[in-house]
């Protein structure tokens, strides 16, 4: 459960509703677009419609709203909520993704679309933190989380692997790279880490780095269980060559759809510094370097966090 405080919007007026759509999110049983539509006029919200496949999507972020509402998985969410960090608005997810870690960590997974939309104008309002990753890219947010180590060496792989396109379900696929994550994290090399938590030298050999802002990152990692968004700090894990079982061990309840912490130890920081020597980064669910890109090492990357960056609407108490 997220351990944070906040605002319950009672009897909020939440009248103007802005959707942005990932059309091609989601499976052939999702509501599309007009359903969508329906269901929140069904609610009494007046609803603009965008989808996001459209150039100048952004531009539907700028008339007043009341809340801004995607329909879309973990970076249809990410992309527009960066649009509107600094803002009031809120924004709402509606899980239409694979992962759907924003939507899990707001405890949105357990309810129906009818159940949020009807829920928004008494929802929890939840102030997040936003990550700010800092390297030879230059600035970039991040929402879940950024790192180094077996997801990151991941990612690319995971990207091109044919059997993991093949699969329609999201529970499936999600299976699928846990699998695959269990069986690189027994042949993953570690990394030989020149790190900075708030000043404190933790460097050492590691085979997962992670900078957690939400509790979950990439197919369902479940590495920051007591994070809390708006603390003005990261959730950081460490695992050692030696605690490599105790992460493998998580991998495998993970798959099995068991939300079981793990027992790794538990860190946390406002401020990370971090040499970069050759290895792969991960940004959210983007890698980096990407494909032509050859910056030149050793480089400097850090990572921060920018206070109550946003809102987002979570479940309606029960």
């Amino acid at each position: 459960m997220l351990n944070t405080g906040h605002k319950i919007l009672k009897d909020a007026k939440i009248v103007r509703v802005t959707l942005l759509h990932n059309e091609d999110a989601g499976d052939g049983d999702m509501p599309d677009g007009e359903m969508l539509c329906e269901l929140i006029r069904g609610a009494g919200h007046e609803v603009l419609y965008h989808p996001c496949s459209e150039a100048g999507w952004a531009a539907a972020l700028e008339p007043p709203a009341d809340v801004i509402a995607v329909a879309g998985g973990d970076g249809t969410v990410g992309r527009v909520a960066k649009r509107l960090i600094g803002r009031n608005t809120p924004v709402a997810p509606l899980p239409y993704g694979t992962a759907n870690n924003i939507s899990k960590t707001l405890g949105l997974m357990d309810l129906t679309l009818d159940e949020i939309v009807s829920g928004w104008s008494h929802a929890r309002r939840i102030t997040f933190d936003v990550g700010i990753a800092t390297g030879p890219w230059g600035s970039r947010y991040f929402f879940e989380g950024a790192g180094v180590g077996l997801f990151a060496r991941t990612i690319q792989v995971a990207d091109e692997n044919k059997t993991l396109k093949s699969l329609d379900d999201a529970e499936a696929k999600i299976a699928y790279a846990l699998m695959m994550l269990r069986e690189r994290l027994a042949r993953c090399a570690p990394h030989t880490l020149k790190l900075k938590l708030d000043g404190r030298d933790v460097s050492g050999d590691y085979v997962l780095f992670e900078a957690m802002n939400m509790e979950f990152v990439g197919p369902n990692l479940y590495l920051a269980p007591d994070v809390r968004p708006a603390d003005g700090l990261l959730d950081v894990v460490l695992v050692t060559p030696a605690e490599r079982d105790v992460l493998q061990e998580s991998l495998e309840t993970w798959q099995e759809g068991e939300l079981e912490e793990h027992n790794l130890p538990a860190r946390r920081a406002g401020r990370i510094e971090l040499e970069w020597s050759g290895f792969d980064v991960h940004i959210d669910d983007e890698a980096w370097p990407g494909d032509g890109e050859k910056p030149s090492a050793p480089a400097q990357i850090e990572l921060t966090v920018e206070r109550n960056a946003l809102a987002f609407l979570g479940a309606a108490p029960r």
